[in-house]
Formats: C-alpha cells, structure tokens, sequence
C-alpha cells in the first residue's frame, strides 16, 4: 500500500504554505486564531435533531491539568486524578451526587490494584456505593467510548444523568517480572516442601529477572506507533518541515489559548506535598530552527517523527456530565451541546494504524448528511504531526476515497482555520484516557465561543481503530 499511495496522494494540495506566512501579529488572530476574534453569528443550517429519538446534552465537561509524565504528579495514583476530575465536576456544576446515575470511565494502561478505576474514582470523590460505574479500554478513543457508553445508556432509556471520562496516568506504569519468573513465583506458592521450594528456586536464571515493561508495540504488527506515524508520513509524502510546522502551530495556538483564558474546562488542583496546579505544562512554543535540530526519534537516521512533532507521554483526567435534554432543563442546567451522532471504524492495523479520523470523518458524514463545508469546528487528536498531516491528504484524495474508503469522492479539503485553534495533544497533552473527552468539551467551548453550529471530533487509536462524533451547539 506504501507505495501506491506515496505515488497517487502524496501531491494532494495540503502543503506548507498555510503555515510558513504566519505572523502571530494581532492584525492576523481573527484568521488564525477565530476564537480571538469577534463571535461570529451562528449559522442557520438544518438541526440533527430527529423525531422521536431523545436528545443527549454535554451539560459539561472538566479536566485537569495535563502535565508531562514524571512531573508533578509523580507521587499519586490514577484514581486520585480521575477523583480530582470528578470532585470538580461536581463543584463546577454544583450537581447533587445522588443525581447521578452511573459513571464510566476509560483508561488504556490500568493500574493493577485499581483494575476498575472508574469504581474507586467515584468511591473516592463520595459518590453512593449505589451507583454502578465500569471502565473501559479502546487505546486512544477509550474515553469516547466511556461517552458514546452514557449516550447509550441514556438513549435506550436506562438513564437519564451520566458521568463519563477517562484517566491516563504514565508516571507509574505497571512492570512486570518475566513471564518465566512469574511461572516459578507463582510455583512456590503452591510448593509444600522445602525440597521442592529449593528447586524452584535454581530453575531461576539471570535472564528470569529482566523486568517486563508495557507494550509500546502493536500487538498484531510488532511494529510501534512512532514507527507506524513515520511510514506513514513517507507515504503521503509529509516532509520534515511539515511536520515541524504543524507542531509549531500547535504549540502557539495553544499558548494563545491558555494565555486568553479559553481552556476553561482546565481545573485547579492541590498536589499532596506540591501545591496547586493549574495549568498544562506541556506547552512549549519554541521557533522551526530548535525543532529542526532534533534527531529522527524512531526511523534513524532519515525518519521525519520527532520528538517535538510527536505527542508527549502525559498524566491527566477529564469527566464529562452527560443527561438527557429534558433531565437536565428540569433541573435547572443550560446545556453547552448536543451530542449527535458517532460512529467507530476500524482498518489495517499495519499500513493504515493511524488514519482513524479519515475513515471516520467520512462515515459520520455520510450518516448525518453532513459535509466538510456544514462542519464549523474541528478537533482531530494528534497523535503525531506526520499523522494529522497523512489525513488530511488522505481525505482531500479522490484516489484514497475510491480504493480505500469505498467512496466515490473525497471528503475534500480540510479548512485549517477550522482545525484545533485552541492547541491540540500535541501541545496540550494526550493521556490516552482521558483525550477523547476534552476534545469535546473544547468542541462544545469553541462553537460557543465563535458561533458555530456543527463540530465534528475525530480520533485515531491503536489497533487501526478510529472514532467521529458530531456535535451540535445548544442555543444561547
């Protein structure tokens, strides 16, 4: 497939240009930056909603801050963030714990003594014992699916108020001893004698205590992300320098974000022995000069991922307070969104692991009725900057539509003033829990904030699986 598509996409008309002529001047931020200039007015297109079908709301949506692994948090639990981001949602909205019917949490690299993170996270924040809560894992789009999870319990009429989010915490990743050495520890238990305890014990070799650390590795491929994220760039033809741009983009938009107030979903919390926390510390706008002289981080010496246009190990948490329409007017809250529709895909694990949101942004296209043009905000995860750039070739490729996605046409072209103007995981932060739900909250922030009326979320996620989910603004 490389090859094939290295010679028939990697012209697509997404290039460079859109980035190098940037000036971050304030005669530029209502083109670059919209949520920094005035509101537009909202626009009049059709509502999604259909007859008879009951519409979900995002009430709300809180995380906190998303900090650089082995940094502030170091010393804490996943649960603690995931309680923490619980105990602001609950005082952000001032929502009575018994009102709450269920919680749902996702997570990917779960701590071993919290297997069922959601259920201690909300034992810890002073939920009821009564109120049922599950995780779930899906890579990177795991706490999409803890909220298509409550739309789903909402939907078939179960609930009507939800708690969904999701945690990642890479501070403390569970290690293991070597599959051999586990066999004999675990033979000892069951040993009787000392004879038999003794030779266990000289089966052992030095080999045995190689410690197990967690897969970075598709299971299926053998072969990483970051390896994955470089072939691919190679084969839509993403240079270097593209990649370094869009991370430079993302960095300053965030930066410009975070200084103008717009990440409000972000909460403060107290660190046992550290002190407050803020803000997300993994921005780090820097200039094209610095970034170019990085290393390739996993193709070398002629790969084009690095680690500054690749997404950083981070901790966070984030929850979102999902209720049926109806639910929550009766109890007195004004809604940020309607959650529309979604879709999942799923695709070659190998040759097309990270081109989730180009399946995706078709299928919940097609399914809604919706084009590219109707969608007012974008937020797509990024994973990799090679990777953004990958899709959005792929979707602007008439090629890729007919031979890979079964369409006639293409999705078309991307508007970059419409895409993560507010910082993305590459500057922002990726807990691979936790992303899917602060993508959107940030959705439902900016269609406010600039007077659209459609976004559209859309992730990659390991596996060649993929999310989309359209969301609409509530009226103000």
């Amino acid at each position: 497939m490389a090859l094939m598509l290295m010679k028939s996409v990697r012209n697509s008309p997404v290039t460079s240009s859109w980035l190098i002529n940037i000036q971050l001047s304030n005669s530029l931020c209502g083109f670059f930056f919209p949520g920094f200039s005035k509101k537009g007015q909202p626009k009049s297109k059709k509502t999604l909603a259909k007859s008879g079908v009951k519409n979900i709301v995002l009430v709300e949506g809180v995380r906190t801050p998303f900090l650089m692994a082995g940094t502030t948090y170091n010393d804490l639990m996943p649960h603690d963030l995931a309680r923490a981001s619980l105990q602001g949602l609950l005082t952000k909205t001032g929502l009575p714990k018994d009102a709450v019917e269920y919680l749902v949490f996702g997570t990917v690299i779960q701590e071993v003594k919290t297997s069922n993170v959601a259920r201690e996270a909300a034992l810890g924040a002073g939920f009821s014992d009564k109120i049922p809560a599950h995780t779930v894992t899906m890579a990177c789009i795991s706490s999409n699916q803890a909220m298509t999870t409550a739309v789903g319990l909402i939907a078939a009429g179960q609930c009507d108020t939800v708690v969904a989010g999701g945690v990642e915490f890479m501070s403390d990743v569970p290690i293991r001893h070597s599959r051999k050495m586990r066999k004999i520890m675990l033979s000892l238990n069951k040993a009787k004698t000392f004879g038999q305890r003794m030779a266990l014990l000289g089966k052992m070799r030095l080999s045995h205590f190689a410690p197990e650390l967690p897969a970075v590795a598709e299971f299926s491929t053998g072969e990483t992300m970051g390896h994955s994220a470089d072939r691919l760039a190679a084969a839509f033809g993403v240079t270097r320098l593209e990649q370094d741009e869009f991370a430079f983009r993302s960095h300053n938009f965030a930066k410009k974000a975070q200084d103008a107030g717009f990440l409000s979903d972000v909460l403060s919390i107290s660190v046992p022995g550290k002190g407050m926390v803020s803000k997300d510390n993994g921005i780090r706008p820097s200039s094209l000069d610095q970034m170019a002289k990085l290393k390739p981080a996993f193709i070398k010496p002629h790969g084009t991922v690095t680690a500054a246009n690749s997404s950083f190990l981070t901790d966070g948490a984030s929850s979102t307070l999902i209720m049926s329409e109806e639910k929550a007017l009766a109890m007195g809250f004004k809604p940020k969104a309607y959650l529309r529709d979604f879709v999942f895909v799923s695709q070659d694990p190998k040759d097309q692991l990270l081109l989730g949101p180009t399946y995706s942004t078709s299928k919940i296209l097609e399914k809604t009725g919706l084009t590219l043009a109707d969608i007012d905000v974008l937020e797509f995860h990024e994973a990799f900057a090679g990777q953004i750039m990958a899709n959005l070739k792929a979707m602007d490729s008439d090629w890729f539509a007919q031979t890979y996605v079964g369409k006639k046409s293409k999705v078309g072209s991307v508007p970059m003033e419409k895409l993560n103007t507010w910082g993305g995981s590459l500057s922002l932060g990726h807990p691979f829990g936790a992303t899917g739900c602060r993508l959107v909250t940030t959705t439902a922030h900016r269609l406010r904030k600039e007077g659209g009326q459609y976004g559209l979320v859309a992730a990659c996620a390991a596996g060649g699986q993929g999310h989309a989910m359209i969301v609409e603004a509530y009226p103000q």
